[in-house]
């Protein structure tokens, strides 16, 4: 068993517009979450979102601790959001079982002690903010969320929405899932910007040679990085965060920050962005 994390600091628009391909990855992409026996982390400096990849494979995986959060044991101060996008697995809370199918996800509360994954063919996608409150363990299924339906063919961004923590009682995670129509490959755009929170993108459902091309960066000073399938993007509260594939894929957008209204987002009018 292994839990491994790394840190990343936050970084301003202006150091941001000044760096080259090899520093955005370096700061915004997460290219290795998702390892065989591991809980791997990223412990980020945008309003303390960890986000997080656990593959339980032939054996049973822990949440340990780990040093940034301070406390004895991982969830003491923070809420945690586990969404399974492999097959059908088990997560144990403080000795009950919870059956997470795909494309399920599992809220556990801030208190929780003993939190376990297993299931040989799943994979877990993990994100934990700081909570001010214990809020009861709950199964989020995707045939309970809160669909909208966005887009249009024409523009090629037919795609379908699921607010998955509409009803939920989180402290301040606020996670969903969007799928594209096929020959849909166009993401949140017009594109839009909510400087109270923070936000994180897992990319994933793509085939081996395809890409996103996320955009990124103030709008009047954008930048983009090629993301590949099951990786994921840190977009700061200050940025735009779009994109188009090269074919159809599916992605989780997980935020946090000062509150937890889906609507709270300026829009970008396509004529300003540069």
């Amino acid at each position: 068993m292994s839990t491994e994390f790394d840190i990343r600091h936050a970084i301003d628009p202006v150091s941001a517009a000044g760096m080259g391909t090899a520093e955005l990855r370096e700061n915004f992409l997460i290219d290795d979450l998702f390892a065989d026996g591991a809980v791997r982390w990223t412990y980020t400096h945008y309003d303390r979102m960890a986000v997080g990849g656990a593959v339980p494979a032939s054996g049973e995986l822990v949440l340990e601790v780990i040093k940034p959060t301070g406390t004895a044991n991982f969830l003491d101060r923070r809420e945690l959001i586990a969404v399974n996008i492999g097959e059908a697995g088990t997560i144990t809370v403080d000795g009950t079982d919870h059956a997470v199918g795909t494309r399920d996800m599992l809220y556990v509360g801030m208190g929780s002690k003993d939190v376990r994954f297993s299931g040989a063919g799943a994979k877990f996608y993990l994100l934990s903010a700081p909570a001010h409150a214990s809020h009861p363990t709950t199964l989020l299924q995707q045939s309970g969320a809160k669909r909208l339906d966005m887009g249009s063919a024409e523009t090629a961004n037919e795609r379908s929405i699921y607010q998955y923590t509409n009803s939920l009682k989180s402290c301040q995670l606020v996670v969903g899932l969007t799928q594209f129509a096929p020959g849909s490959v166009w993401n949140t755009m017009p594109a839009h910007v909510h400087d109270r929170r923070m936000e994180a993108y897992l990319y994933f459902d793509l085939k081996p040679d395809a890409f996103v091309v996320h955009l990124m960066g103030e709008p009047d000073e954008t930048r983009h990085m090629i993301v590949r399938n099951e990786q994921a993007i840190l977009s700061p509260p200050w940025s735009i965060h779009a994109g188009a594939g090269t074919g159809s894929y599916t992605f989780i957008w997980a935020m946090a920050g000062d509150n937890i209204d889906y609507t709270d987002a300026e829009k970008v009018p396509m004529e300003d962005l540069r």
